[in-house]
Order: structure tokens, then C-alpha cells, then sequence
């Protein structure tokens, strides 16, 4: 059985107890706002809340999965970040159902910390994933610090948050951070697959499988979160911060001031 519901800038649709996830905004990339990151919210309770959804998917519609933090939007005040919920309601939620990643084109900024919320990554051969919030004067605040050198080697991780440079899906097949390797246009239906192979196991056995690997560490990752936020905040407080965004949505090189 299928089900379609979801407002202009997220879809949510159920396939035989897997819920599926969409960003659906094509003029910005899927960029994420204030008003998709509450939608995504709403999404991700609802899948929470329901016994009858076991396994949920996050993706992005045609072809991209989310080009991040809506940067025009944050240049006006509207942040995509929810109190105690992290970047889209996804990042800093305590998300116990199994949550999958599907994704095509581009995952960057907040897209790569969305899809590294999640258990387990598909991605399609051409897309490409990237931390480039140090190109914008920023830093990724929303798990990429965190969860990316847990994911990949640690010096790789580095050099990717540092430079900003993008990540191709088959190198990031080839560091382990992708689960499988699609041809473009077959993520989610690989993504679905995979998603079914869970669902048809125990319920309670998923859930203690997925609590126990998350708290393996004496450090959650939402425990980490909170611990670099010392550290983050002053940056993204920062008059760079703010040259950053207008830099984008001027289209011009920012001028730097390190203050």
C-alpha cells in the first residue's frame, strides 16, 4: 500500500511499513528553511510515533538531496536549525527507528550532516557529498565535525572539512561512509530494498540493535554535539559568519576579517 501526504517543501509517503522522506524544493536545491526544517520535524515524529513504520528513508527530489543550509534565507534571519533538534529536526533528534539516506546529486553543508544523521547511506554514482561551510566563513556545526571522522578516516575527514573540498559517492563508497553504490536514478529504489530487508525482522530486536550501537561510546554523538558547541558557537556568531552569507547570496568572493 501506498500513501502519499506532505506539504509544498516535503513529501512523506509509506511503502508496506517503510516511510519515505522527501525534500521538494527544485528552485533551491532543496536547500533547507525554516519552514522544511519543521516539516522535516513533523516527518520524523510521525515516523517515530507510529509501530506500524519500521524503517524510514530520507531523500531529496529531482535528483538532489539538499544543497544544505538555504544560505539566502539564512542572510535574512531564517535559520534551519531547530532548538534541541539540530539542522532540519534531524541532526541533534534522538531518532530511534532505523533511518536510511537515498541519495542523489548533492548532498553538501547541512545535506552531508542530514545524511550522516542517518543509519545507513545509498547513494547514486553521481553524487557528491562536501562540508563546505568553511568556504561561507562557517563551520559544520550539525554533526559534520562529529560523525564524519567516525565514519571515514580521521585525516581524511580533516582534510575534507578543511579545505571544504567535495566528496565523490564512489570514493565515499570506498572509505565505507557509503553503504551501496547505485546508477543515478536508482537510490531510492536500492535504498527501498534495503529498507525492506530491515522491516522484515523483529521489531523490538531492530531497535535494541540500532540503541546499542549508537551508545557503544561513553560519547553519544548528541553528548559531542553539545560539547563542540563551545567551540562552534563564537564562529557562527561571528562577523565572518554573517560575510559569508552575503558573499553567496551577492555572488561575490568574501572578504575575510577573522572576527
Amino acid at each position: 500500500m501506498t500513501e502519499a501526504t506532505g506539504t509544498p517543501a516535503v513529501r512523506t509517503e509509506e511503502r508496506d511499513g517503510v516511510f519515505v522522506i522527501t525534500i521538494d524544493r527544485p528552485q533551491a536545491r532543496n536547500a533547507v528553511d525554516g519552514a522544511t526544517a519543521r516539516a522535516l520535524a513533523a516527518a520524523i515524529d510521525e515516523l517515530e510515533s507510529r509501530d506500524d513504520l519500521v524503517v524510514g528513508i530520507l531523500t531529496g527530489a529531482n535528483g538532489v538531496f539538499s544543497a544544505g543550509m538555504d544560505l539566502k534565507a539564512f542572510a535574512k534571519g531564517d535559520t534551519p536549525v531547530i532548538e534541541g533538534r539540530g539542522f532540519g529536526g534531524v541532526t541533534r533528534t534522538d531518532i530511534k527507528t532505523p533511518l536510511i539516506a537515498a541519495v542523489e546529486g548533492y548532498a553538501l553543508g547541512g545535506g552531508t550532516e542530514m545524511a550522516l544523521a542517518c543509519d545507513m547511506i545509498v547513494a547514486a554514482r553521481n553524487a557528491t557529498f562536501g562540508q563546505t561551510e568553511v568556504h561561507y566563513g562557517i563551520v559544520p556545526p550539525e554533526g559534520g565535525m562529529v560523525r564524519l571522522p567516525e565514519r571515514i578516516p580521521r585525516n581524511i575527514a580533516l582534510e575534507l572539512l578543511l579545505t571544504g573540498d567535495p566528496l565523490p559517492a564512489e570514493r565515499a563508497e570506498q572509505l565505507g561512509l557509503v553503504n551501496h553504490l547505485t546508477e543515478p536514478g536508482e537510490a531510492l529504489t536500492q535504498a527501498l530494498e534495503l529498507a525492506h530487508r530491515v522491516a522484515q525482522n523483529a521489531p523490538l530486536a531492530i531497535t535494541a540493535v540500532k540503541r546499542v550501537v549508537n551508545e557503544r561510546t561513553a560519547l553519544r554523538d548528541i553528548d559531542a554535539l553539545r560539547e563542540q558547541d563551545q567551540y562552534v558557537t563564537p564562529v557562527l556568531a561571528s562577523m565572518d559568519a554573517k560575510e559569508g552569507a552575503r558573499a553567496f547570496a551577492e555572488k561575490r568572493n568574501p572578504h575575510w576579517q577573522g572576527r
